[in-house]
């Protein structure tokens, strides 16, 4: 798949919709949409599949922060994951949120997790079939056994040490406007915004969805590698990648982490919503 170091990191379309049609029956697979578009699952989704929202579903009801791993580990009861199952996760926008789910799944210590490679467009362009039927699962009692993973997260205080000591490698995946200071938030997202505008000292740009190709897929492993090293992001150092608030720096996350096999690789989800708001911090415009 591309030279990708963990290639089973990912599942094809091809691949998903025979198991799918296998007369003997698909392998334990819980196919599962996370979608920006909350309501996208609705309207049609791929067969068998169950939907989580994004905000409600992963976040606690009070504070900003993701369940707990009891908590996770409930909502993959919930949703009928066993020891032996493995969980694909798709949504549209290129697997943005979905990406946003599969770090948060291995944050959480779940390691039985797959990104579907270019997500419901890709899946949508080949004309592949979606329903509206809901489908029934029975609850499972489930739960991780795995540790956390708090090393793939980064942390205001070890954000600004970054800074401050020019530490690791920081990547701003927000569109060139929201890196120049001219933006606070994408056009649609408007009520997602940090206090003030610009970006984090020393960080380069590298918007999210220079990751994926045309239909949604990820590009090839040479393709990141130039894409990223070009601009002194390397392997031989920590990388810490932010957004606004950690869904799109997730996807680079996968990238590095997963396609190209970066070892120190760090999702800020705080982001610029928390920097952007943080009284005394330097800030870069432009």
């Amino acid at each position: 798949m591309t030279d990708y170091v963990h290639p089973e990191a990912l599942v094809e379309t091809d691949w998903l919709d025979q198991q799918l049609h296998d007369p003997a029956g698909p392998p334990d697979l819980r196919v599962i949409e996370v979608d920006e578009d909350t309501a996208a699952y609705e309207k049609g989704h791929i067969p068998g599949a169950i939907g989580w929202n994004w905000s409600t579903d992963l976040h606690t009801a009070v504070g900003r922060d993701y369940l707990s791993q009891d908590a996770l580990s409930h909502l993959l009861s919930r949703s009928a994951v066993s020891d032996d199952t493995t969980v694909i996760l798709y949504g549209g926008n290129n697997n943005w949120f979905a990406a946003y789910a599969y770090w948060i799944l291995k944050l959480r210590g779940f390691d039985a997790v797959r990104l579907l490679n270019g997500g419901r467009k890709k899946w949508e362009l080949e004309k592949r079939q979606l329903v509206t039927s809901k489908p029934f699962y029975s609850s499972w009692e489930y739960r991780i056994e795995a540790p956390e993973r708090p090393g793939i997260r980064a942390m205001r205080d070890e954000v600004l040490g970054a800074v401050d000591g020019n530490r690791a490698g920081l990547v701003d995946v927000r569109s060139p406007e929201e890196f120049r200071g001219e933006k606070l938030a994408p056009d649609h997202l408007p009520g997602e915004q940090a206090q003030v505008p610009g970006h984090i000292p020393g960080a380069v740009n590298v918007p999210w969805a220079r990751a994926a190709n045309d239909d949604g897929t990820f590009k090839s492993a040479s393709e990141l590698h130039d894409l990223y090293t070009r601009l002194g992001i390397t392997p031989d150092r920590q990388v810490i990648a932010y957004c606004r608030i950690g869904e799109r720096s997730s996807h680079t996350w996968f990238a590095l982490t997963e396609l190209l096999g970066y070892p120190d690789v760090k999702n800020y989800d705080g982001s610029w919503t928390e920097y952007g708001s943080l009284v005394s911090v330097p800030v870069e415009m432009g």
